[in-house]
């Protein structure tokens, strides 16, 4: 087993006020949530700055500088900016570390090898030597060694890049050494100055890789997010990532007794790369509401389950799901407090409450696919709490805001996922998903401690 830090980008500077900040991460949320059904094999990567985890390495040798890219558990590809690196349209989104250098050691890879046909999209590697101008007989021989893969483009949310793969020795902050590491090098991109280390299902995913060289270790991975509600001084705190994590069922850690509970992954043939599982319905304190049928499994057109997702920070429902979450959760709330229509629309969360002291909410819970799969929310991770007027602006008044949000209905969602389990949803659970046996699971935890306990050596 092996650890190293998760870092969350947030920076304080970026968000003047608390609308702000969840404008910019509901706006986020909604936009790659919506993009997922249109993607041409891309990474998915952040829409914003200052919302995701990042974990960082070296590459080449000599080791370059420390490399900073964000963790996407929605994509299936590791590509980092390269010298020379141009940015389209990033005056506000700073880099997170210096464009790569590319060492004497990297290597270009051929135009031949099953990682270019991944890269682009699986394309037969005949074609891919044509357009790298390959010789018909060397084509027809197999011996275009020499050509190397062409430059591929990857589209999301509000940019794009072109890049060409690499390969080269990676070393993760632990040391270990995956020698012949791919990874695509783009020297321009639109709106994205930071790379992505790609964690979902596929040939070039930095655990599809490990696990080439070591399947304990890449065969299963699990995180566990501090849980942080946005405040500066908690999310500078690392979050653990684990790699070759193999845990019991119930497992007594110090006085926390740490109980997982486990769902399968659902396959998806139009989106290989995300970890799809099935969701039966939410919880509203004792009211159980059915999930409709396209979130418990996934049809031959890639529509339905749930994802669980690294990249996207609040949970994204189907309309018809969303809405009568809502109206339970305000039959519940909205009966005590005023309803604060204007926070909703500065926030674009809903619905949003004022109270004076503590206000009280009802668990939420999510039920997944599968006998006892059932996981219950902090309250913290689904209602969040500040000081409005604290600008100095207007009277200060206790706001409090359900942080799920609404996906769209059904036929906007054909063809891709039907709802994203976001990673603001996911704090303060070990998050582990088994690849060999595919399935995912859940288990609150203390992330802080455990992150001691880690580098204290007690587990």
């Amino acid at each position: 087993m092996l650890f190293f830090p998760l870092t969350h980008s947030l920076s304080k500077t970026q968000f003047t006020t608390p609308h702000h900040l969840l404008r910019a991460n509901s706006a986020r949320s909604a936009a790659r949530f919506r993009h997922t059904k249109h993607r041409h094999k891309q990474v998915s990567v952040p829409l914003s700055p200052g919302s995701d985890y990042t974990l960082s390495f070296t590459l080449g040798s000599p080791p370059s500088p420390a490399i900073s890219l964000y963790l996407d558990t929605g994509s299936d590809l590791v590509w980092l900016p390269c010298s020379p690196f141009e940015c389209i349209l990033c005056e506000s989104k700073p880099p997170l570390s210096p464009p790569l250098n590319l060492s004497s050691s990297a290597t270009a890879v051929p135009c031949k090898s099953s990682a270019c046909s991944a890269a682009h999209s699986s394309l037969p590697s005949s074609d891919l030597c044509a357009i790298a101008r390959c010789p018909l007989d060397s084509i027809e021989t197999s011996d275009c060694n020499s050509f190397p893969c062409p430059p591929f483009y990857y589209a999301y949310g509000d940019g794009s890049l072109i890049a060409r793969l690499y390969r080269d020795s990676l070393t993760l902050p632990n040391s270990l050494h995956i020698q012949n590491f791919t990874f695509g090098c783009a020297h321009k991109t639109l709106a994205e100055p930071v790379g992505v280390a790609g964690f979902g299902f596929g040939h070039l995913s930095l655990p599809a890789q490990l696990s080439a060289v070591s399947p304990q270790l890449g065969n299963r991975f699990s995180y566990c997010l501090i849980s942080h509600s946005f405040d500066s001084d908690k999310v500078r705190r690392p979050s653990p990532l684990i790699l070759g994590r193999y845990e019991e069922k119930e497992k007594q850690f110090g006085d926390e007794i740490v109980e997982f509970v486990y769902t399968d992954m659902l396959s998806n043939p139009k989106h290989p790369y995300f970890y799809s599982v099935g969701l039966e319905g939410i919880s509203v304190g004792k009211k159980n509401i059915p999930a409709p049928a396209n979130l418990k499994r996934v049809d031959r057109k890639g529509s339905g389950g749930m994802v669980v997702d690294s990249g996207t920070t609040f949970t994204m429902l189907p309309a018809s799901l969303y809405n009568s979450v809502v109206a339970e959760f305000d039959h519940r709330v909205g009966r005590n407090y005023e309803r604060a229509t204007e926070i909703e629309g500065t926030t674009g969360l809903s619905p949003c409450y004022y109270y004076d002291k503590v206000a009280k909410v009802p668990v939420i819970s999510l039920h997944f696919v599968g006998n006892g799969s059932s996981v219950v929310l902090p309250r913290r991770n689904y209602f969040y709490e500040f000081m409005d007027g604290g600008d100095g602006v207007g009277k200060k008044r206790n706001v409090g805001c359900l942080m799920l949000m609404n996906g769209g209905d059904e036929e906007e969602l054909s063809g891709g996922p039907g709802a994203t389990l976001g990673n603001y949803q996911q704090q303060g659970f070990e998050v582990v998903y088994d690849l060999e046996e595919r399935k995912v699971g859940f288990a609150r935890r203390k992330c802080s401690s455990l992150w001691d306990s880690l580098n204290n050596k007690l587990i």
